[in-house]
């Protein structure tokens, strides 16, 4: 079967379980549409290889235990295996082959054999030999190719798109690059692309990569001519694989098992992380320099100038920002496209200028991402008075290194920030770089409001019986010291990152189209910091419901381990704003109160006969865990503005 991209119409009405980081979401959103949908639902899978029968089979158990749950009949589920061949599995021997083919028949699978899926459309699929099928659902799982931007690299590649090496694990275009996994083709070992074969190459590609730094010769990497391919059919259930052997059990998928989660754990359960200043390694350095370099090396990294001497070079900055693409606006007069010693921006008749500035060092490793983080959580202030974002200044700071390093990332965090800077019509007209410790970066925004500050959403304005809406799930600080200890999962991350991704532009429109009276983002002092300044300012008291709180994944976990952002004992003395804080301690939310957040969504308090419409109209914009948090009160005599509710 081809790629998902060769297919007309697959791509867009197909689910490919390849890139397999994807997969979780479409799986999940297809489970969603399974238990919502009535009557018989038809599932087709293309590609009849060992992921494509193991997946179908494990779709089919799990599927028809949830309509189980729901009180409906599991038979409504209606399953078709699509393979290009007559066999199914065609490189395993033939006992395995009628194993699976008996247990498919078993389960009412309809295996449709030497039919090529040709083409794609929404609720039906086409072969070539002219076979139509209407299916609900399509899942992808053929031999996926290799990433189309492979293709942009100068690389040889194989036919199917994949990088071609030779057994040292170099490319056949440059013996300095080299690739592994399943992005390369080994030419003297044209393998099979089966996890073993990319998990075994990483122990040959670490050895290589040293010998070739220290110009030691390369050893070839040898791949095993049979490997053993443990295959679940869905129940508990297996059937192993070997060259001409098999075997069957409930006791291979207990093996099977066992495997797999030994395998995950080294990356769910890593050692703990001292977060003291690292040591040199002992020994000194893994390759050896003489004197001269030694000398050279240590003078580049001590001998850093101050002042206007830590400036990154005129020439790195420019090609850095020349490559990037700032949005043009009417109102900015000079800026990035003839740059001077300062922007000229206009205000506009009948308009006041907004000013707002924040900075922070990078949090993960992908300058790009943390880019597009650091201009959302800049604009995020703009957007929380009800402003339109207008222009925009960076200050970044880069760690000293090689020119063409410096240009790269610079290139690349401005790259992220430009795009959200692009998608709020906000200009980036200027800006400053320099050297530093680590990567950071910031904005000083400017934005524009009626001058009359009409629809201006400030911190204060709450009014008692306002109910209090937060549009984000909070828990960014602790989960990403939770990271910074290899103690956070890949999904707790992956959601964290989306959710600070998300800018509050719509949200804060929305807000002041349902009659906001007072409006704040959530950042660095936490939920509670931030909703005491609306207090104060407002000249009221609030109650939050703890139970209410909408919290990201694994955040609840990481708090309840004590694991929490360096700013929370700081956050921590606002406790001193609670009423009767010891009664509600033990809730799981009560930590979280105090947790700094990145990007956070907007705290409103909204007219109680408005809020459930305003909530629901947060939800059709792509805010999905906006909820109502809690209530505004008259203000009391007590000292504690803040009430909590558990």
């Amino acid at each position: 079967m081809p790629a998902v991209s060769q297919v007309e119409g697959a791509a867009e009405h197909a689910i490919a379980v390849k890139p397999i980081r994807r997969f979780n979401e479409r799986w999940l959103a297809l489970l969603e549409r399974v238990r919502r949908h009535h009557g018989a639902t038809t599932i087709a899978v293309v590609g009849a290889g060992a992921g494509g029968v193991e997946l179908i089979l494990a779709m089919q158990y799990r599927l028809r235990h949830e309509l189980q749950l729901l009180g409906r009949k599991p038979d409504e589920l209606r399953f078709h295996l699509f393979s290009a061949e007559r066999e199914i599995l065609p490189t395993h021997n033939a006992r395995v082959r009628r194993a699976f083919e008996q247990v498919l028949v078993k389960r009412a699978v309809v295996i449709h054999r030497n039919a090529k899926v040709s083409a794609v459309a929404s609720g039906q699929l086409c072969t070539a030999g002219g076979e139509t099928l209407a299916a609900d659902e399509i899942v992808w799982v053929t031999q996926a190719g290799g990433a189309d931007w492979l293709r942009d690299t100068g690389l040889a590649l194989d036919d199917s798109g994949f990088v071609q090496v030779r057994d040292s694990l170099q490319t056949v275009s440059d013996p300095l690059i080299f690739a592994a996994g399943d992005c390369a083709a080994m030419v003297e070992w044209p393998l099979e692309k089966a996890g073993v074969f990319a998990v075994r190459q990483g122990r040959p590609l670490a050895d290589n990569l040293r010998r070739s730094v220290l110009e030691q010769p390369l050893r070839p990497y040898r791949p095993q001519a049979r490997w053993l391919a443990l295959i679940s059919t869905g129940d508990r259930y297996a059937i192993a694989s070997r060259g001409a052997l098999h075997a069957a059990g409930a006791w291979v998928w207990r093996w099977k098992d066992w495997i797999d989660r030994r395998f995950m754990a080294r990356f769910n359960e890593l050692p703990a992380k001292d977060m003291a200043i690292d040591k040199p390694p002992r020994g000194g350095s893994a390759v050896p320099l003489d004197q001269a370099e030694s000398a050279q090396a240590i003078s580049a990294i001590a001998m850093r100038c101050g002042g206007c001497g830590a400036k990154v070079g005129a020439t790195v900055l420019s090609r850095a920002l020349a490559a990037v693409q700032p949005i043009e606006r009417d109102d900015v007069l000079i800026g990035l496209r003839a740059p001077d010693d300062a922007a000229v921006v206009r205000v506009p008749a009948g308009k006041a200028m907004v000013h707002s500035v924040d900075f922070f060092r990078a949090f993960i490793d992908d300058p790009w991402q943390f880019g597009r983080i650091a201009a959302n959580h800049a604009l995020g202030d703009i957007f929380a008075m009800g402003a339109e974002a207008q222009s925009a200044t960076a200050i970044a700071t880069v760690p000293p290194g090689l020119e063409s390093k410096l240009e790269e990332t610079l290139f690349q965090m401005m790259s992220g920030a430009v795009e959200v800077l692009n998608e709020a019509g906000c200009a980036l007209v200027g800006g400053h770089s320099g050297e530093g410790s680590e990567l950071a970066l910031g904005f000083a925004i400017n934005g524009l409001i009626d001058e009359g500050l009409a629809g201006v959403m400030c911190k204060g304005g709450m009014r008692p019986g306002d109910q209090l809406i937060l549009g984000k799930p909070i828990g960014t600080g602790t989960l990403f010291a939770a990271h910074a200890r290899l103690r956070a999962r890949g999904r707790w991350i992956d959601d964290a990152l989306a959710s600070m991704e998300q800018s509050n532009r719509l949200a804060a429109s929305c807000l002041r189209r349902f009659g906001a009276t007072a409006c704040t983002d959530l950042t660095g002092f936490g939920l509670l910091g931030h909703l005491v300044e609306m207090t104060r300012a407002s000249g009221v008291d609030a109650e939050i419901d703890l139970a209410a709180l909408p919290v990201l994944e694994g955040a609840a976990e990481t708090s309840a381990a004590g694991i929490l952002s360096s700013l929370q004992p700081a956050n921590v003395r606002l406790r001193r704003a609670l009423r009767d804080p010891e009664q509600a301690r033990s809730h799981p939310n009560y930590a979280l109160l105090f947790d700094p957040q990145t990007a956070g969504g907007l705290l409103a308090s909204v007219p109680a006969e408005k809020a459930t419409a305003c909530i629901a109209a947060l939800r059709s914009l792509g805010y999905a865990r906006a909820v109502c948090i809690g209530r505004v009160l008259a203000a009391a005599d007590e000292l504690a503005p803040i009430r909590l509710k558990s």
